[in-house]
């Protein structure tokens, strides 16, 4: 199969197999995801320009501290502006992740479009498919969240630590468990109040 047309099935839900003439491109992704990995903490300036390399699409005022992991260095992934994401973020980047603008991540979170078929025989000859991930505006997904293929995370939403997160998430709400589920709605009292009934004293805009 012709590498253009590997692509259209990566990119549209189609079932596919790799290629060893394919991963070239892969590999040199991974190269600089190794670079990015191994550089120190004073190096601010070369890590955005290594993530820049890296990604499909990078906002401003990005951070992501290492190390990073992505099946394809990040080339299908497109980021927002004021991005954070702590340590051990996985990228299982085979299909397109877009992510909106100030999203926050704790560390340990996998965020994953690959998927296997049922089909023992179709598995045994390393056949996938990719389903992709979205992630909208102003999301925050606490420690050791996994977002499953398909997923789309509606804006303003927090997904609680630890949860496995495998349907949509609507806009506006805190969802957490296994699997993930909506708990609440985020409401006025959360402009006033924080970590239960602790008082907001600084200033909301």
């Amino acid at each position: 199969m012709k590498k253009e047309d590997i692509i259209y099935r990566m990119q549209n839900k189609m079932l596919y197999f790799e290629s060893d003439a394919f991963l070239e491109g892969k590999v040199k992704k991974l190269e600089t995801l190794k670079d990015f990995n191994n550089t120190r903490p004073s190096e601010d300036g070369r890590r955005f320009q290594l993530l820049y390399e890296l990604f499909k699409r990078l906002g401003e005022n990005c951070v992501i501290e290492p190390p990073l992991h992505a099946n394809w260095g990040g080339a299908n992934v497109s980021i927002g502006d004021n991005f954070y994401a702590n340590f051990n973020l996985t990228l299982v980047d085979d299909a397109e992740i877009k992510i909106g603008n100030n999203v926050m991540i704790g560390p340990n979170v996998t965020i994953a479009t690959a998927c296997h078929p049922i089909s023992p025989a179709l598995r045994e000859k390393g056949c996938q498919y990719n389903l992709p991930v979205t992630i909208e505006d102003n999301v925050w997904i606490g420690a050791g969240v996994s977002v499953l293929p398909g997923v789309t995370i509606h804006k303003n939403s927090i997904i609680g630590a630890g949860s496995i997160v495998t349907k949509d998430v609507p806009e506006n709400v805190i969802a957490f468990g296994n699997p993930c589920k909506v708990s609440r709605k985020i409401n006025e009292r959360d402009d006033k109040f924080y970590n239960r009934d602790m008082e907001i004293d600084l200033p909301l805009d």
